[in-house]
């Protein structure tokens, strides 16, 4: 069973090339699968990941080699630091393809974060950015990527797309992936966009707000359109909050020139978020519009309900990829900076966070118990059975 679940797990990593000297004594499969067991279980840099693997030796033996015993944390760093980040995350995508089945439908979220303690140099503070896929509905980061240190996400986003298979789903990204190469990409690989605009694209951005503020204002009575209302009453926040999508596919009167410089634009969006402060005893209201271009046709209520769920979706990368990562598993803590280690740990996590994700804790009567991120982790550390399901999860 033992040896069952690590194979099941490293077998997407076989063609990973080692890039150490031929007088290696440790096999990258036994770095590799320590790695990601320690940090399943909790573990954050490579001294934890060292120490957690010699507590657990005589048990890592039975389905790992360890000729030479355990890596020291030096080795971890060393190993992790020379990988090829990209040839680790063509693996890493491989494995969440195997994931992910029947994607057609889907949002995929695009959205970038910054590891905060991870700049190389103490004068130059430039830290590692990095952009991930997130699939909102599965809790499943698909892939990330790291942003050239001179450049941002507009250069990264094309090459994570190129490594995805996105055919048949929408990618949601916000305003800084509002790119006409991008667009375009997408559509070649046979997905759907759903993009932000603001003042980034200042001619589209203008245009698209002209068309669809006077659509609200006149009602949208000589415009074909779709609409969806839904309204939050209590939350957390202590407000109430009601948001209306309109959906129109007659961008024709964006105007020629303008469409023949965006590919694939076949419809145009606008949210609005009234919302009431409870605790204000004025009874102020504010009103907020978002605007977005997409590549979904027509122009009724059922587009409209689609294209909600995908906004209100694009949010989810914030509470169910960063906030698990910086919270869960402190990675804004992490103080990792040796060469590609910052980039290539946090993908450490990221395979984690996917496992734990599907890996439920149940109680003696069988039904599921509410537990986050670190109690999971925590859960990994105490029960060997519990870390075996999360590694065939």
């Amino acid at each position: 069973m033992d040896a069952q679940a690590t194979g099941e797990l490293l077998r997407f990593f076989q063609g990973l090339r080692d890039p150490r000297a031929r007088n290696r004594s440790h096999s990258l499969a036994d770095v590799l699968g320590i790695a990601i067991m320690a940090v399943l279980c909790g573990c954050e840099g490579w001294a934890a990941v060292e120490a957690w693997g010699l507590l657990n030796a005589d048990w890592l033996r039975t389905f790992l080699d360890l000729r030479h015993g355990i890596p020291s944390h030096d080795t971890f760093d060393r190993v992790f630091g020379l990988l090829d980040p990209l040839a680790f995350e063509k693996c890493f995508t491989d494995w969440t393809a195997a994931l992910v089945k029947n994607a057609k439908g889907l949002f995929i979220a695009v959205d970038g974060k910054t590891l905060r303690r991870s700049w190389k140099r103490a004068w130059s503070k430039t830290p590692v950015h990095l952009v991930s896929a997130f699939v909102t509905r599965n809790q499943l980061v698909l892939g990330q990527l790291a942003t050239d240190c001179k450049s941002n996400e507009i250069t990264a986003i094309p090459k994570l797309l190129a490594m995805l298979s996105i055919a048949g789903c929408t990618v949601t990204i916000d305003a800084m992936g509002c790119q006409r190469e991008i667009a375009g990409q997408i559509l070649r690989q046979e997905g759907h966009y759903l993009l932000a605009v603001k003042d980034n694209q200042p001619t589209l951005f203008a245009a698209v707000k002209t068309l669809l503020d006077e659509g609200i204002l006149e009602g949208f009575k000589t415009m074909r359109h779709g609409c969806f209302e839904w309204r939050q009453d209590k939350n957390s926040h202590g407000r109430v909050e009601t948001r209306r999508v309109w959906v129109t596919d007659e961008v024709n009167w964006l105007g020629e020139e303008l469409l023949g410089l965006w590919p694939g634009l076949k419809s145009i969006v606008v949210v609005e978020s009234v919302r009431q402060d409870l605790g204000d005893l004025t009874g102020k209201i504010s009103t907020e519009r978002r605007y977005y271009i997409c590549s979904h046709g027509g122009a009724d209520n059922q587009l409209a309900r689609l294209l909600a769920e995908g906004i209100r979706g694009h949010w989810g990368v914030e509470n169910g990829l960063h906030w698990c990562l910086d919270v869960g598993m402190r990675e804004d803590d992490s103080r990792i900076r040796m060469a590609n280690g910052a980039e290539n740990f946090s993908r450490l996590r990221r395979i984690a966070l996917n496992k734990l994700k599907r890996c439920e804790l149940k109680n003696k009567n069988g039904k599921d118990l509410k537990a986050g991120i670190r109690l999971k982790q925590q859960c990994c550390g105490w029960s060997r059975e519990f870390l075996l399901r999360a590694v065939l999860a």
